[in-house]
């Protein structure tokens, strides 16, 4: 047996009050595909930035093809055949895709001037995306692709390197389930050739399709192994926290309530011709479930007022709704949480009183100035309510956790009384710990009388969170599933256009 591609022992980081790593050692085989799971904080970000060469290591040493390393740093981890697949983007909207993937290594033509040569870089990147199975081109401008088409290109960009070791970080967070079976495909093609991954997802079934041995890490250590035969869904969560999960569906507190929101025939910008008729009733969590590129989130941008629709109409509490802006949809009490968190939910360099506050400056105003102390009041409400993991209220919103910064954008609207609230991929890039607290949340919020749209890519999720679904195929709402029909072969065939095996309608 060849001996380990990479070997990390006794790996230790310290910071100011925190010690982020105690004493991780790993190990990885070429052509293995190593699972490293654990809650957000648990170290697994600090211990790949250490392998990426961007944090130093405050002990232990680093071995790469049996040559020890104290530490690395970004270049020399890139010559050592190091390549990352990061879960926050890092590329330039303003260019196309081609330049995004050979950024910092660009191609240039030969001849007396030293030129970028474009037509290059273009036709390497072209069988990437190939292999991908993407649906654009290498000249397409970055800024107008879809966030699942920019992970494509993150993905792309780290297989230009022709890497040995590749660490993918929530790779599939953004990605379709056909992308999603694309990329393990693309896995399975580079294990077969050698290379080796560490693959690092809050998907817990990708990783018993995919990995070969799972590593947990807990409060910075490594607190247990399995092997291919030992990967089960329950084990792994039970090293990740400590204890088992609770079955994700807890029933409504009480009956459903009267009908609160109804769309009638509403069409939207991009399915003009497909007219969506549905109702949401209080104390209920309706799941929105469809493939990418079904109409889910258009659906909700023009609820919400981003964008406007093109006929039809919606009302609340049998009053018509006037969808102008989002300004129109706050003053009935309906609220978005937003996809992307990050783009559109937050304000990252700002704290989180600010962003709490944003949604509703007037309540904290007095004679045009702002009343701090008020606004800090609610935002430590809030937070205390949801349980935001922060030194205080004035941390920055950019350093928290993708779960404490799910709850602040959560925070905002609960500090004004919603009626409806539509959750566009509430856990997305969430831990599977934070994703218990946010399923409680949403269910708190039915139970108070709150209605609940929640769209979601992840089966598991629609399935086990909501109390009824609706599943949307091309614009249109293909079908209804009631609790005592969930499935996912039901759910998928309504997604794809079909009927399902309860004769719904599509």
């Amino acid at each position: 047996m060849p001996g380990p591609v990479l070997e990390l022992i006794s790996i230790s980081k310290s910071y100011p009050g925190v010690r982020a790593l105690r004493d991780v050692s790993l190990a990885v085989a070429p052509g293995e595909v190593v699972g490293l799971i654990g809650e957000n904080g648990a170290g697994k970000s600090t211990l790949m930035k250490i392998l990426g060469g961007v944090t130093e290591p405050s002990a232990g040493i680093i071995k790469i093809r049996g040559e020890q390393k104290h530490n690395l740093t970004v270049p020399e981890a890139i010559r050592c055949g190091i390549a990352f697949v990061h879960q926050e983007l890092n590329l330039f909207d303003n260019l196309d895709v081609a330049a995004n993937v050979f950024f910092g290594r660009e191609q240039f033509s030969f001849g007396p001037f030293r030129l970028i040569d474009t037509a290059a870089m273009m036709s390497r990147t072209r069988p990437l995306l190939e292999r991908l199975g993407a649906d654009f081109e290498p000249d397409t401008p970055v800024e107008a692709l879809s966030l699942a088409q920019r992970q494509l290109v993150e993905i792309a960009k780290a297989l230009s390197l022709g890497a040995e070791i590749v660490i993918m970080d929530e790779p599939t967070s953004s990605l379709t389930l056909t992308e999603t079976n694309r990329l393990l495909g693309i896995i399975a093609e580079l294990k077969a050739a050698g290379v080796s991954i560490i693959f690092i997802t809050h998907r817990l079934n990708e990783i018993e399709q995919c990995a070969d041995r799972v590593v947990a890490l807990r409060d910075g250590a490594v607190v247990g192994t399995l092997q291919r035969g030992e990967i089960e869904h329950d084990r792994m969560i039970r090293l990740m926290i400590g204890r088992d999960l609770k079955a994700l569906y807890t029933p409504p507190a009480q009956a459903v309530g009267k009908e609160i929101l109804v769309s009638k025939d509403l069409r939207t910008a991009t399915y003009p011709d497909c007219a969506v008729n549905f109702s949401l009733r209080r104390g209920e969590i309706v799941g929105l479930a469809g493939l990418v590129g079904s109409g889910r989130s258009e659906l909700a941008r023009t609820i919400f007022g981003i964008d406007q629709p093109v006929g039809g109409s919606v009302s609340v509490e049998g009053r018509p709704l006037s969808i102008h802006s989002p300004r129109d949809a706050i003053a009935r009490g309906i609220y978005l949480i937003p996809e992307d968190r990050k783009r559109s939910g937050l304000i990252l360099e700002d704290d989180i009183t600010s962003n709490i506050s944003l949604p509703n400056l007037g309540q904290y105003a007095v004679a045009w100035l702002l009343d701090r102390g008020r606004e800090e009041e609610t935002a430590r409400q809030q937070s205390g309510r949801l349980n935001v993991r922060a030194a205080s209220v004035s941390s920055v919103v950019g350093t928290l956790s993708g779960g404490n910064q799910q709850k602040v954008v959560l925070a905002k609207w609960l500090a004004m009384s919603p009626n409806v609230m539509l959750f566009d991929e509430p856990t997305r890039g969430i831990d599977v710990g934070a994703k218990s607290e946010i399923y409680g949340l949403i269910r708190a919020l039915s139970d108070a009388g709150v209605a609940v749209l929640m769209i979601s890519s992840d089966m598991e999720e629609v399935i086990g969170v909501s109390d009824r679904i609706l599943v949307m195929h091309e614009g249109r709402i293909s079908g209804e599933l009631a609790r005592d029909q969930f499935s996912e072969h039901q759910v998928m065939l309504l997604a794809v256009g079909k009927t399902t095996n309860s004769g719904l309608p599509c």
